[in-house]
């Protein structure tokens, strides 16, 4: 592929040529046929003010809406460098760089003149304290002393509490000896106490062991007691017990003599037996027939039973079969609605509005149009019903492929949704395959001409380019199933409702019949219940006399073995009483034996009671002894502690006395060896260099404590001071001077920087501000033309930021509305496009650039406004003082008004374009002159 641009300059040709290799993507660059490389080329490019990035040079047709992108600032800077003089961007740029180094400078001087000021401030201030710096000495030196002094009256403060506290931990040593020698004579007494208590405490035990066996022998003998007693209660008991059943024995045998005498009056007064046995035998021959006849009713019934049971369980299973179909339906539905709101309130409505329709409607996807303003897709079925139409060749064919079927075979539906697939998706002619079909597509593609086919996981679409002949296929990978994974079989759900209704009348005929069964079998029943009570009252009526002389014969027996069982009383009597009187010489012999017992018992408790007393006694002075000796130990480990810690607090002092001792040496720069004078060891070991001065300070360290704390807080107020208070002061000074003279010169800097922004600004706003002048005249005068409203001006915020100055386009299309800023967002694309291009045309004539060009610029227009841009663009464009013009654009309205001066260049691409050699237009001009007078013969 070849670009070239070409520029007509006197005297020559500047010819560009790029040579683009598309093996190995690399370009070759010429000038005038001269290799050369691609710098030297974009500098002669620019030489020639070619800005190939410039918007108001070239606009391609997708950068139309970055051309509206465009800020005010950046339109401002690609106006300047596609028509402004050279010099006019590069002033611009200086001013923003002038002004940034401005903001810079005056920014310096006012970080020197606050320093200066603070500096000025700082040296008033060292005044002051040089002043201050000699009071501040005095104070220190005053600190000084006190802080000497303070170590030998710490010293001696805690000397005298030492004395002290030795004097009154001796006192508590000897309390303590004391104590201790008062304590032995009580412990040796409370070790005689405790001997004494256990012994009487083993007399007690020896005492209680005794009692115990004591008081076992009587419990023992109690028990002995309360046994005869019982055994007198059982002979009793048991002599009671034969006297009860002699008296029972007795009053059966009259009770059974009375029973006789009344069933041998009811025995006399019986009839003589009549003779049943006919009616009997008549009642069972009846009873007979019953039995048979409800034999053959009871088979009826569960015959009946039996097939009313096998005809609910299937009707329950066709009820169970049918609510499934039903529920896949409903989940079938569910899903509807939740993809497709509209098209499920669609189906509703026609349930139930079916019949509202002439013809049959197929849900859900043939629904017809209501008033309900549903959005939903519906179709008609054609005329003539395609649901059979044959395929265009037979599926043996396209076996070799891998194919097994055509769509249609793999799904039932109504025969006019399946008439109108076949019509509109042609699914009787669509071939499906199997893995093997996708291994070898290329083939298949080739070979059969296919247009549509599908695999297990794709659907393969095959199209023939109507220029060219090449074939393109696209493959798309299937969707997962929607609203056919669940299949309801409508034949099999009306086979089961159908079903459903015989059931229920076969239902209600065998309830009938066995209805009548049952009411026959009830009659059997009750009209066999009165034969056996009548049968029974016959039988009772032949067996009456013999029960009565077979009760009569057992009573006999019975009174007979009554009066064999007689107990004779008085022996019995005797009997008890003298095993009661044997028992009752044992229980004398133990009640005996149990008050020697209890006797020896009390005087072995009198005797542990008096034990018990002495060892109370003892216990008590024990107690008593306890108590002293426990209160005279806690006494003595009060004293014990007492004296610990006077002794540790006499420790801490003396190792405090020899620190504060040597501090104090340390501070009065006192050598180990040294002596103290005299004169001082009794008040303050001080040297005698230092009397006068100590001897004026206080003598207590409350009173040094607070003077110290005083001259501390005076000698704090004066911070900050020390020798070389002097020396900083001229240190400052001098930098003060420099600092002037820097300010001095930044300020002449920054006049200077001031002045020469003052008339670069004044050499490039001027001409900007008439060019933009000229660029909105023309702007205006071309929105005028077509009826609208447009004006181009310098926006400007703060004159001295030069960096957001910036052209603003304001544009109005209707008469109702005001003048609007172009933006991205505001106006359309057309309006965007025309206003795009009108800017473009009033900077035509100001152009500097060799030539312009313009990509579809009208693509986004209506056809009056493109007219309109037309006209505007030839008029301009024409004009001799203009720069070449490129207008590139697929269309052109009819009838447009062109120049002379204007160069068509048609565009011809295709398979069948002739080739170059074999180009003549002249020849096909002359072809077609021809052709026309032919066609006017």
């Amino acid at each position: 592929r070849w670009n070239m641009y070409t520029q007509f300059k006197a005297p020559e040709n500047i010819i560009i040529t790029r040579e683009m290799q598309v093996v190995n993507n690399t370009s070759t660059w010429f000038i005038n046929k001269k290799t050369t490389t691609l710098k030297t080329v974009e500098e002669q490019v620019a030489a020639l003010n070619i800005q190939v990035d410039n918007l108001c040079q070239f606009l391609p047709q997708d950068r139309v809406g970055e051309f509206a992108r465009l800020t005010k600032v950046e339109l401002l800077e690609a106006t300047e460098k596609s028509i402004g003089p050279p010099e006019m961007y590069r002033y611009h740029c200086e001013l923003k760089n002038f002004r940034d180094k401005e903001r810079e400078l005056e920014n310096l001087c006012k970080d020197k003149a606050y320093s200066l000021e603070k500096m000025k401030q700082r040296v008033e201030r060292y005044k002051q304290d040089v002043e201050r710096y000699h009071e501040c000495k005095r104070h220190l030196d005053l600190i000084d002393m006190l802080q000497r002094k303070r170590p030998w009256v710490e010293y001696e403060t805690v000397r005298q509490q030492h004395e002290e506290v030795k004097q009154i931990r001796d006192q508590a040593r000897e309390e303590l000896k004391n104590l201790k020698e008062m304590q032995s004579p009580l412990v040796k007494k409370i070790q005689e106490t405790v001997e004494s208590f256990k012994s009487l405490d083993k007399k007690i035990k020896c005492m209680a062991g005794e009692i115990k066996e004591v008081s076992q022998k009587c419990k023992q003998k109690q028990d002995a007691l309360e046994m005869k007693d019982k055994q007198i209660e059982e002979i009793n008991q048991a002599f009671r017990m034969k006297k009860d059943e002699e008296m029972d024995r007795r009053k059966k045998i009259i009770s059974a003599h009375k029973m006789i005498e009344e069933w041998n009056d009811e025995l006399s007064t019986a009839s003589n037996c009549e003779n049943l046995q006919p009616q009997i035998d008549a009642v069972n021959n009846e009873l007979k027939h019953l039995q048979g006849e409800r034999a053959n009713i009871e088979s009826d019934i569960s015959d009946v039973t039996t097939e009313k049971n096998n005809q609910e369980r299937e009707k329950r299973r066709i009820i169970d079969r049918i609510e499934q179909l039903n529920n896949i339906m409903s989940m079938k539905e569910e899903t509807l609605r939740g993809k497709y709101q509209d098209t499920h309130s669609a189906l509703m409505w026609l349930r139930k509005n079916k019949d509202k329709f002439k013809k049959t409607v197929c849900e859900p996807i043939m629904l017809t149009r209501d008033h309900q303003k549903l959005r939903v897709n519906a179709v008609c079925a054609p005329a003539v019903s395609c649901a059979g139409n044959l395929p265009s060749r037979p599926i043996e064919e396209l076996h070799q492929y891998g194919f097994f079927s055509y769509l249609r075979e793999l799904f039932d539906a109504p025969l006019l949704v399946m008439s109108y697939l076949c019509y509109q998706y042609r699914i009787h002619d669509v071939p499906v395959g199997t893995e093997k079909t996708r291994n070898m597509i290329e083939k298949v593609i080739q070979e059969t001409k296919l247009r549509l086919l599908y695999t297990a996981e794709e659907r393969y679409t095959i199209k023939v380019s109507a220029y060219t002949n090449l074939t393109f296929c696209s493959n798309v990978s299937l969707r997962a199933a929607q609203f056919l994974t669940n299949l309801v079989d409508t034949d099999e759900r009306q086979q089961l409702e159908k079903q459903q209704q015989g059931i229920n009348c076969t239902l209600q005929s065998l309830d009938m019949q066995l209805t009548t069964l049952l009411e026959r079998r009830k009659h059997l029943e009750r009209r066999d219940n009165e034969l056996r009570q009548q049968k029974k009252e016959l039988l009772e009526r032949g067996n009456k006399r013999r029960q009565l002389e077979s009760k009569i014969a057992v009573k006999y027996d019975s009174i007979k073995q009554l009066e064999q069982d007689a107990i004779n009383l008085e022996e019995e009597s005797q009997k008890a009483n003298v095993k009661i009187k044997e028992i009752n010489t044992q229980k004398a012999r133990l009640v005996s034996e149990l008050m020697c017992l209890i006797k020896h018992c009390v005087s072995l408790n009198m005797l542990k009671t008096d034990l018990v007393l002495q060892s109370t006694a003892v216990a008590a002075e024990k107690n008593r002894l306890e108590l002293e000796y426990k209160a005279a130990s806690t006494q003595l480990r009060a004293s014990e502690q007492t004296f610990c810690e006077l002794d540790e607090k006499k420790r801490v002092l003396t190792e405090n006395c020899r620190a504060l001792l040597k501090k104090a040496r340390q501070m009065c720069k006192l050598g180990p060896d040294q002596h103290l004078p005299k004169e001082f060891q009794t008040v303050l070991s001080v040297p005698t260099q230092n009397r006068q001065a100590f001897q004026a300070l206080p003598n207590t360290l409350e009173e040094i404590d607070a003077l110290l704390n005083e001259e501390k807080c005076r000698a704090s107020c004066f911070t900050g001071l020390n020798v070389v208070v002097v020396e900083e002061y001229n240190k400052q000074t001098e930098e003060i001077q420099q600092l002037m003279e820097d300010l001095e010169e930044k300020k002449k800097e920054l006049d200077n920087y001031k002045q020469n922004i003052s008339q670069v600004k004044e050499r490039w706003l001027n001409p900007l501000k008439s060019l933009i002048e000229k660029i909105n005249e023309k702007f205006s005068n071309f929105f005028s033309s077509m009826q609208c409203v447009g004006e181009v001006d310098l926006h400007v915020e703060n004159e001295d930021e030069y960096d957001k100055y910036g052209i603003r386009i304001r544009v109005k299309f209707h008469s109702s509305t005001e003048l609007h800023e172009l933006t991205p967002y505001h106006q359309s694309g057309g309006e965007k496009s025309v206003s795009t291009m009108l800017y473009l045309l009033a900077l035509q004539e100001l152009n500097k650039c060799p030539f312009r060009v313009v990509d579809e610029i009208n693509q986004g227009m209506d056809p009056v406004n493109e007219r309109r841009v037309f006209e505007m663009v030839v008029k301009t464009a024409c004009k001799e003082s203009t720069s070449q013009y490129f207008l590139v654009t697929p269309k052109l309205l009819q009838n447009l008004t062109y120049n002379d001066k204007m160069t068509v260049l048609f565009v011809y691409n295709g398979p069948c374009m002739l080739e170059t050699n074999k180009w003549n237009l002249k020849s096909f001009c002359r072809q077609r002159r021809r052709l026309g007078k032919m066609d006017e013969q």
